[in-house]
């Protein structure tokens, strides 16, 4: 099964950083970033990370919080996490669930080599658990500020 936009989004938890397991039904009541990347500590998915660091405070004052979720498991987020200071939660779904509840898990080419991985992608959970915006084959420049800005507009109707 698939989430579809304007369904409620299916119960899931994951492990987090810090050792915690976090359920989505824990942010009722709050809108959540839940973005998807394919690899700690590579380029795009850093800066993406960062971007989202350096706008954390203003998705916090719009009653969001920001979730990234990738295969990698919780050891390579938690250095990740200390590398670049980064004050959000980072799920792994190393099983690829998740990623699948949002078919997100696809099949990729680089260099003429198909393998299967992440498509970053990034989903806003509305506050009474219902999909209400999603982007897929998400570009990284400008992004973070796109996904800011849409929370924002629903926040000043």
């Amino acid at each position: 099964m698939t989430v579809e936009m304007g369904q409620e989004v299916p119960h899931f938890s994951l492990p987090a950083n810090a050792g915690e397991w976090v359920s989505l039904s824990e942010y009722k009541g709050k809108y959540v970033v839940l973005y998807f990347y394919p690899k700690d500590m590579t380029p795009g998915c850093t800066t993406q990370a960062c971007d989202f660091r350096d706008k954390i405070e203003e998705f916090k004052e719009l009653n969001a919080v920001v979730m990234g979720v990738s295969p990698d498991p919780i050891s390579k987020h938690e250095k990740f996490i200390e590398k670049y200071q980064l004050p959000f939660l980072l799920l792994a779904d190393e099983k690829n669930k998740v990623a699948e509840l949002f078919d997100v898990w696809k099949l990729k080419k680089n260099f003429g080599k198909e393998y299967m991985g992440i498509e970053r992608s990034t989903f806003v959970i509305d506050p009474k658990g219902k999909l209400i915006k999603e982007w897929r084959k998400v570009k990284v420049k400008d992004h973070v500020e796109e996904a800011l800005n849409f929370i924002k507009e629903l926040e000043s109707k």
